[in-house]
């Protein structure tokens, strides 16, 4: 039987999955305009929920860039990170299994 999925009585029932917050970290080089970018290109937020994101990141230091499950949320930290290194920008993102995202 798959891992995913578990039986009771004559019933299938698929396991959710757990889900991972992508955090996005403040720093004092990274500009504004790129971390909205980035949110818009890698995370497909709309130009409004961007500067949002980025300004509450900018406020309180990090901030959520959205939440998925591993190997989604893994693959959008990197492509994230790989656009802020090819920008020349410390910009950091990382990955939180932490409070109400299963």
């Amino acid at each position: 039987m798959s891992k995913f999925l578990s039986q009771t009585k004559n019933e299938t029932i698929a396991a959710v999955p757990r889900l991972y917050a992508v955090i996005i970290h403040n720093d004092d080089y990274t500009p504004m305009d790129f971390v909205v970018f980035v949110l818009t290109k890698v995370f497909n937020k709309n130009a409004e929920d961007a500067e949002k994101i980025m300004m509450d990141v900018h406020k309180a230091g990090s901030g959520i860039a959205g939440v998925y499950t591993f190997d989604i949320a893994a693959t959008k930290k990197d492509a994230a990170e790989r656009l802020a290194q090819q920008g020349g920008y410390p910009l950091l993102f990382t990955l939180s299994d932490e409070g109400a995202y299963t």
